[in-house]
Parts: C-alpha cells; structure tokens; sequence
C-alpha cells in the first residue's frame, strides 16, 4: 500500500524551530512534486511549500526566510525546516505527493496530518 507517514509536529515557543518529515512508502516509481501544506482552525487549508523532483522549490509569502523545504529523491521524502515560529503558524500540517507513479498509474497522496502548535 502506498502511503505518506508524516512526524515531527509537536508544541513550541514563539521564536522556536521544528522540523517536519514525511516519507512516502509502498512501490513507488517517482513522484514529481512533494509539498506541505496547512490547515488553521477555522480557516481553509493553504499552501506552505513545495519541491520538485528537480528540487526547485516554491513558498507561500508568509513563511519566506524562515521556512525551507528540502527533499531526499533516494528515500521520498520530504522535510520541512520550521524557524522562528509564530503563533499564527499554529496549524494541522499535512504532507502531499503529486504525480506518483506506481504500478496501475499515477496517483495523488495526502498524509494523515501532523499538528504544530505555537505558544506566545
């Protein structure tokens, strides 16, 4: 079964770090785009980050210079490096794979979520 398993979410200070992690499991042939994105209570979810398969990556304005998504092809996974966290960051993060190619085709892939808070 093909799946994405996300960890690292957890309780932090303003001004903290965290460091998110997903790795997508099962037969997988590639996948094109990896990415983060976030839901707030309350509100729709949004983009964080993405990055390719050719590591180009793309971020929403309000997490520019203390963001940074990375990725390891070898192992797909992705990573999320979280700096100076503000409590507007707090948010259910989940992990998402686009274009992955397996066996029957190409599919989409969400993971199960991974909640950040951020204290004042």
């Amino acid at each position: 079964q093909v799946q994405l398993v996300e960890s690292g979410g957890g309780l932090v200070q303003a001004g903290g770090s965290l460091r998110l992690s997903c790795a997508a499991s099962g037969i997988i042939f590639s996948i094109n785009t990896m990415g983060w994105y976030r839901q707030a209570p309350g509100k729709q979810r949004e983009l964080v980050a993405t990055i390719t398969s050719g590591l180009t990556t793309n971020y929403a304005d309000s997490v520019k210079g203390r963001f940074t998504i990375s990725r390891d092809n070898a192992k797909n996974t992705v990573y999320l490096q979280m700096n100076s966290l503000k409590p507007e960051d707090t948010a259910v993060y989940y992990c998402n794979a686009n274009r992955v190619l397996v066996a029957t085709g190409y599919l989409e892939l969400w993971g199960q979520g991974t909640l950040v808070t951020v204290s004042s």
